[in-house]
């Protein structure tokens, strides 16, 4: 009893599609997980210059 050529076609078309499913969804992790480092970066930013606002003003008296 012979398998079909077109069966193992099948189940290494099966196997590459998982294999790019894992690597594309490493690859959108990795750039969500960047985009939010960014963001948070930029939070911080303001926060620090907000800081530095306040201890101005404080400094001046107002």
């Amino acid at each position: 009893m012979t398998i079909p050529i077109w069966v193992y076609a099948v189940v290494v078309g099966i196997v590459i599609s998982a294999l790019m499913a894992i690597k594309t969804g490493r690859e959108e992790r990795q750039l969500e997980m960047e985009n939010i480092e960014q963001e948070g970066e930029i939070y911080m930013k303001r926060l620090e210059r907000e800081r530095e606002k306040k201890e101005g003003l404080e400094a001046t008296g107002e």
